[in-house]
């Protein structure tokens, strides 16, 4: 509303009268003249279905009966020229009939006018649009080949329908695709990999878009996709190109998280007040990315929000004005962590404030009309009547037009009229109707007469009086026809003119007769009220413990009111009784003959009336039958006449008769009270007694209804209730106790908040009970202020200081006078952020990873609040040996508690430098940062070398290479290398210390032992001393080279033993060979094993562990293979010249033969023998394991 607007003279004490117009939503009978009231309507966007009829409601009320019209697309629809549009008879509702038609002639705007002699009500525009499943577009997806460990999208991009379809992926057989955190689906029905394992390949990843209006689905070409590993990856590449190795951009090792949705820092959202907001970040990265969501500034409204596709979608329901601003997204793994900020504003379609009402007005009646809306941007208000802009209505002198109000004064007979208020904005718009009637109309009660309202004792009664008038009437309430009743305890008289007793005595039952007045008449009507008595089982059935094929009787007998007839339910076990004639139900009791195990359980009896019921139940215990009777023990009978004597004010004396104890004796009386004033229906322990005593005096509280009752407990139990005694009702008083747990704290910087647990009724002693808050600032000369509250829990004191004591207390009074002094109680108004920072900040650096930090604490005023300690943040800008800061590294923070004006901040980084500032903190947060402080840690020792190799092998030599430590911590003075080396037994040598220089990163170590293996320890060092080393363990090189590819055998004595026998061996038959060779001259090997078949030559087989068979030169050549388990060289070579030595290595060529002089001429070749004889002297005498290779 305009705060410059001039009102005419008058008018704001006519609105103030005239209010009661605006809040009262009166309905007019529909046998009085009334404009048209719109009361079923289509809504305003309304998809049709092409196989069925269109139907546009169109319902309104109205007298006389409204005559409807439409109009499409702003214009005149004329229904009678088209055959297929039927408008329903006495209704506006439209049926288009559209079978064999072309729906999309129908699509449009729709408005109905609904129309009488008083005037014209609109319904909304309805937009009738057909829905659409189009097919998907042909395409020919190829098959994606995509490494392990990458990022994947699959794209749906399903048709464009109406509306939208919904998306999910399933696979050939109808089975949906599972998804996780790492494979997830968007909003936009894309599929989204985190990264792609192998069990990701597969030939039908296939979308699915479900159209709902049609329910019909359409399905996308599947996609292939098949995962590669780097391996196989780089076979199938280089099989393609020709080439030997392949390397992708995206590497298959772990990776840091990025974001594939949205792209880029930072992104925007619109959302609409009410709606549903949803945010959405997918992330890729392996290990697979942690999602996690926060709000800039704030907190994410927990009541409202929640996360959807495993934490990656953010929803908040309802989204409101403050649900704008920057919302950020964190994708986390091991690696690392990516932030992407989306920007989300709030914008609002016209919402309603106030709508505007029907208003009925008496002639020369003055009355508004209100439209009160808002939105983002704000909406533009247009008023019509009956259906025409206000601009273009009949000129009317009564009306006036004030932005969102009407103003209509001293209106006259005849000029009803329905008015529009359209309030729009470029995301929507807000039409309502609303109708003035102008009436003279004595009063008339629509509430039927001589109606009865029935209610059980200490429930509330409504006594409804519902009346029409013009003028409004005015409603009184008389009992008896004599009392007049006016609001207060325990009436209640609403503005519908409903009369309310909160607690229904029978002293409140009676004829009670309404009044409806104005100018024109006056009108009664007469209703009554009957406070019935509730309902009670008296006699409630008891626990019994029953012998096999005995009966039981279970006892429920109940009191209630005498025009309230009870029917009674038995239940076993909460459901319905066993159909069998065992069970026997009678008014007030339950029989059960014959009994059986199942019989067992527990049986309820309820007791039914019209108003109200009341129900009790007891166990049934069957045991084994016994020859000769046993003692049965029973819970005790209820006490009963019960009798109050000796009454006062606040004692009483009651006394009782006990019941059957059931051959057990009574340990103990326990007697209970019902406050029928406070808390109706609730029995409540109030003493014990023993079992010996049948009286018991009672204290007793203020303004209480009291029924007291005694239950008898003996070994089994506890017996049923005795019947209640007679009310006693004690007078009120002053209370006799103040509110518990009462305390204040500020929740804002200017106030406090004072709290406390307010009084039972049964504690108030009386009506009328209030609270009276005191409250002064603590050591400050003033007076207390105070206020007086009912029915509350807290009290708000405003405009006070910033963290200041204050002392307040709370006492409770009544109308029968005060409780006692209340007791003072301290405590601190709100806190606010501190206002200054730390000075005097200084650093001391103890080592290289150790600092102190000084500072000057703030002065207490500054903190505004309870100081809760000091906050250090630091963090390191570079390495001093470093010109560069580095972007990547993170502030830490480090919190001393309490009033500190120091601090140690550990684990730092030696030979850096470093930046800090200082925050003092409180309860409600930090305040201003100290000025930056730098410092730098001196030299420390160095880290570990990066990595150690031994890159060469030798006989007597190794060759190391390592890398520079990854952190320096200062000046690399050089590297300190220690070798030992280790024997047979596991034990080190004595340890060789190198010093070796900065700059260098490789070294070799000669004058070793042969086939030895060391143990090597590498350190960096600063002048700080010697960092942590790296270890390495290498061999040198076997002396002889038979190869070995897994262990040294050479240096085990059972291979040693093995040589020597071998050895042995060979000289055994280098004898029988040279004995051959006398007696028999010269002939071939093979020829004379063929021949003569000797025993002594014949081949030997492997698996015996002799020697395998003779072979030609050839085959020997071919064959020349170490020995199984022997050592391999690691370039895979012999050398010749050094072991690689056989028989054949002795002749010349590939014929072996000895001179005349007793040297070897055979040949195992085979073949024939030669005429010349050409020497070749070996260097080298043969050796036993190159023998062996020879005949192997």
């Amino acid at each position: 509303m305009d705060r410059n607007r001039k009102w005419e003279p008058g008018f704001g004490a006519v609105l103030l009268i005239l209010m009661s117009h605006v809040t009262s939503a009166l309905e007019v009978p529909l046998d009085l003249p009334q404009p048209p009231t719109i009361t079923l309507q289509s809504p305003k966007d309304y998809i049709f279905d092409p196989r069925e009829n269109i139907v546009i409601h169109c319902e309104a009320k109205g007298k006389p009966q409204p005559s409807f019209l439409w109009t499409r697309n702003g214009t005149h629809f004329d229904m009678e020229k088209d055959s297929k549009v039927l408008m329903k008879p006495g209704s506006g509702t439209l049926v288009i009939d559209i079978s064999g038609e072309k729906a999309e002639a129908y699509e449009g705007t729709y408005q109905c006018a609904a129309h009488n002699e008083h005037g014209t009500a609109l319904s909304n525009n309805i937009v009738i649009r057909q829905s659409r499943s189009p097919l998907w577009s042909k395409e020919r997806n190829e098959a994606i080949v995509v490494q392990m460990g990458v990022s994947l999208v699959l794209q749906c991009r399903p048709p464009a329908g109406l509306p939208p379809p919904v998306i999910f992926w399933m696979d050939n057989n109808f089975q949906k695709l599972p998804l996780d955190k790492r494979v997830s689906q968007a909003l936009n029905g894309d599929l989204y990999f985190s990264n792609v394992l192998p069990e990701d390949t597969r030939s039908d990843y296939i979308c699915y878009a479900r159209f709902p209006h049609t329910q019909t689905i359409q399905q996308k070409q599947p996609i292939s996709v098949n995962v590669l590993n780097m391996e196989t990856m780089n076979e199938t590449l280089a099989a393609f190109y020709n080439v030997t190795d392949f390397y992708s951009d995206s590497p298959e090792g772990e990776r840091r998280p990025g974001f594939m949705l949205p792209l880029g820092p930072s992104s925007t959202k619109m959302v609409l007040r009410g709606e549903t907001l949803e945010l959405e970040c997918i992330a890729e990265g392996l290990p697979t990315p942690d999602i996690s969501w926060q709000k800039e500034g704030g907190e994410l409204p927990s009541s409202r929000m929640s996360y959807h596709n495993f934490k990656k979608t953010l929803k908040i329901s309802d989204v409101n004005e403050a649900d704008g601003g920057n919302y950020r997204c964190t994708a986390t793994n091991k690696l690392g962590s990516a932030d992407h900020i989306i920007k989300v504003t709030v914008k609002a379609a016209p919402f309603w404030i106030s709508a505007p009402r029907n208003l009925i007005l008496a002639p020369n009646e003055t009355g508004i009309l209100t439209c009160r809306v808002n939105g983002e941007p704000k909406p533009n208000v247009h008023w019509f009547v009956n259906g025409v802009p206000m601009d273009n209505a009949p000129e009317d002198r009564s009306r006036k037009v004030e932005d969102d109000t009407v103003i209509l004064s001293s209106v006259q007979t005849g000029s009803s009229a329905v008015y529009q208020c359209n309030a729009s904005n470029e995301f929507g718009y807000l039409m309502a109707n609303a109708f003035v009637s102008v009436l003279a109309e004595p009063p008339r009660v629509l509430t039927p007469s001589n109606q009865v309202y029935k209610v059980i004792t200490n429930n509330p009664a409504l006594l409804h009086c519902a009346s029409f008038g013009s003028p409004i009437p005015t409603i009184t309430w008389f009992k008896d026809s004599q009392i007049s009743i006016k609001n207060g305890d325990p009436y209640v008289i609403h503005e519908n003119g409903t009369l309310e007793i909160n607690v229904a005595q029978p002293l409140n039952s009676g004829k009670y007769t309404c009044i409806a007045t104005n100018n024109l008449g006056i009108k009664e009507n007469h209703v009554s009220l009957e406070v019935k008595e509730p309902t009670r089982i008296l006699k409630q059935p008891e626990y019994k413990v029953v012998q096999r094929g005995m009966s039981a009787v279970f006892e429920c007998k109940v009191k209630h009111d005498p025009s309230l007839i009870p029917t009674v339910i038995w239940l076993k076990d909460k459901g319905e009784l066993p159909d069998d004639e065992r069970f026997e139900v009678d008014t007030d009791s339950l029989t059960i003959k014959d009994i059986r195990d199942d019989d067992e359980g527990t049986y309820t009896c309820i007791m039914n009336t019209t108003l109200d019921q009341d129900s009790a139940s007891a166990m049934l215990t069957v045991v084994e039958a016994t020859p000769t009777p046993a003692i049965v023990y029973e819970k005790p009978d209820p006490p009963t006449d019960l009798e109050l004597t000796d009454q006062t004010e606040r004692s009483v004396q009651l006394t009782w008769t006990p019941g059957d104890e059931h051959n057990s004796l009574t340990q103990n009386f326990l007697v209970q009270y019902e406050d029928l004033l406070h808390q109706p229906g609730v029995w409540i322990n109030l003493t014990e007694v023993a079992g010996t005593s049948t009286t018991a005096q009672l204290q007793l509280s203020p303004y209480v209804y009291y029924s007291f009752r005694v239950l008898a407990r003996n070994e089994v139990g506890y017996s049923g209730p005795s019947e209640p005694s007679s009310q006693y009702r004690t007078n009120p008083a002053a209370p006799d106790e103040n509110p518990s747990d009462v305390q204040g704290v500020g929740t804002e910087p200017n106030n406090l908040v004072i709290s406390w647990t307010p009084l039972t009724g049964f504690q108030s002693n009386g009506p009328g009970l209030e609270y009276k808050v005191l409250w002064k600032q603590k050591d400050v000369d003033e007076e207390w202020s105070s206020k007086s509250v009912a029915n509350l829990s807290r009290f708000v004191v405003s405009g006070t200081p910033t963290y200041v004591p204050y002392e307040f207390k709370v006492q409770a009074f009544n109308d029968y006078g005060s409780g006692p002094d209340a007791e003072v109680v301290v405590g601190y108004s709100g806190e606010d952020v501190p206002l200054s920072a730390p000075d005097s900040v200084q650093v001391m650096v103890q080592n290289s990873t150790l600092a102190e930090v000084h500072w000057e604490p703030v002065s207490s005023p500054s903190v505004q609040g309870k100081l809760q300690g000091y906050k250090v943040y630091y963090r390191r800008l570079r390495g001093l040996h470093e010109t560069q800061e580095q972007a990547d590294q993170q502030e830490q923070v480090l919190t001393f508690s309490g009033n500190r004006s120091e601090g140690r901040l550990p684990g730092l980084q030696p030979y850096s430098v470093y930046n800090l500032f200082v925050k003092v903190l409180n309860n409600k947060g930090e305040g201003p940062s100290s000025l930056n402080t730098t410092f730098e840690t001196p030299e420390g020792v160095p880290g570990p070398p990066s990595f150690l190799n031994v890159v060469n092998f030798g006989l007597d030599s190794l060759t190391l290479e390592w890398g520079p430590p990854m952190n320096n911590n200062g000046r690399l003075a050089g590297y300190t290398l220690i070798y030992q080396a280790v024997n047979n037994t596991g034990e080190l040598g004595p340890g060789k210390v190198m010093t070796l220089q900065a700059n260098k990163t490789t070294v070799t170590l000669d004058s070793l032992d042969s086939s030895m293996l060391y143990k090597l320890y590498l350190s960096a060092r600063t002048i700080k001393g010697s960092g942590p080393n790296v270890s390495e363990e290498a061999s040198t090189v076997m002396e002889t080279t038979v190869p070995n590819r897994q262990v040294d055998i050479a240096t085990q004595g059972w291979f040693i033993g093995l040589m020597c026998a071998i050895a042995l061996l060979i000289l055994v038959l280098l004898i029988v060979c040279f004995i051959k060779r006398n007696k028999g001259g010269k002939y071939p090997v093979k020829e004379k094993e063929d021949a003569h078949q000797d025993p002594e030559i014949q081949p030997m087989k492997e698996d015996d562990g002799t020697f395998g068979e003779y072979r030609s030169m050839e085959s020997d050549t071919e064959d020349h293979k170490p020995l199984k388990g022997s050592r391999t060289p690691s370039n895979g070579t012999v050398r010749r010249d050094e072991s690689d030595d056989s028989l054949v290595d002795y002749g010349e060529g590939g014929d072996g033969q000895f001179n005349e002089d007793g040297s070897f001429i055979g040949q195992y070749s085979g073949k024939k023998e030669k005429d010349t004889h050409e020497g070749n002297e070996s260097s080298e005498a043969p050796s036993p394991v190159n023998a062996m290779n020879s005949f192997v």
